[in-house]
């Protein structure tokens, strides 16, 4: 389990959207059982909280110049 989450953690933003493509498609569909859909709607959930986070950060080191050409937090 450890190894799987080291995974996510590396994984990309685009990785993370283009999985949550697969689940929302696999959700789609009518041939998915009730259990399988709730397993995968809780880790599309979790991707998605991991975009959050990796977006957070990303928004916290952004630095934004204004027009006198001082640095300003975003």
């Amino acid at each position: 389990m450890a190894e799987q989450l080291n995974k996510k953690e590396d994984m990309s933003l685009e990785d993370i959207f283009q999985s949550l493509e697969g689940i929302v498609t696999q959700l789609e569909s009518d041939q998915i059982s009730l259990e399988d859909s709730f397993t995968l709607y809780n880790r599309g959930m979790n991707m998605l909280k991991e975009c959050n986070d990796k977006i957070d950060t990303v928004e916290k080191k952004i630095k934004v110049l204004d027009e006198a050409g001082k640095e300003q937090d975003f």
